[in-house]
């Protein structure tokens, strides 16, 4: 079984990847549930969705110290996240920090030293800098696909199912750039 959390900010392209990976578990034979907890995802609030895939799942809920994974879109988000991933679990991390609305407001300021706080807590840590390679790749949207393609990566699944999925569902004109994007994070 695989318990994945996608964690994120609205806007960032949470659902589409939590969507990819599902799909993707489909195509591999497994069965899957996805559950999307948008919270204030259009404010630019925290996004969580979870997708969970094995022979048989019963439940798409991840609960504390179950997740095999944590791919978090932004650094913040995934140390908030951190108590569900398992004491073995791999957590894959995008760098790029999002001030959230108590930030923008200046009622707070974005915590210091994450990314050591974070190693701190987890063995298991790819770190990336999403929003470098995917406008290297032709984008800023792609940020969610080159990390699906970190997480492809680790996956158990062949990367020849993530291409296809790819391929059904983003749209023919983003095609390209999406599939480069996902070359750059599978490879990153």
């Amino acid at each position: 079984m695989s318990n994945v959390m996608i964690v994120g900010v609205g806007g960032q392209g949470t659902l589409l990847a939590s969507r990819i990976i599902g799909k993707v578990a489909i195509k591999a034979g497994y069965d899957v549930k996805v559950s999307e907890v948008h919270g204030m995802s259009q404010r630019g609030g925290s996004v969580v969705t979870y997708v969970k895939y094995a022979d048989k799942v019963y439940s798409p809920l991840v609960f504390e110290g179950e997740a095999d994974f944590l791919l978090a879109f932004e650094e913040l988000e995934a140390y908030r996240w951190l108590p569900y991933l398992k004491k073995d679990g791999k957590l894959i991390v995008n760098t790029q920090q999002m001030d959230p609305m108590p930030v923008i407001t200046g009622a707070m300021k974005y915590p210091e030293n994450i990314a050591r706080k974070i190693r701190d807590k987890v063995n298991d840590v790819t770190t990336v800098d999403a929003l470098s390679v995917a406008i290297e790749a032709g984008t800023v949207k792609a940020v969610n696909i080159v990390l699906i393609g970190c997480f492809a990566k680790n996956s158990d699944v062949d990367k020849q199912i993530w291409i296809d999925v790819i391929k059904e569902t983003v749209p023919p004109k983003f095609l390209d750039i999406n599939l480069k994007a996902f070359e750059m994070g599978y490879n990153s």
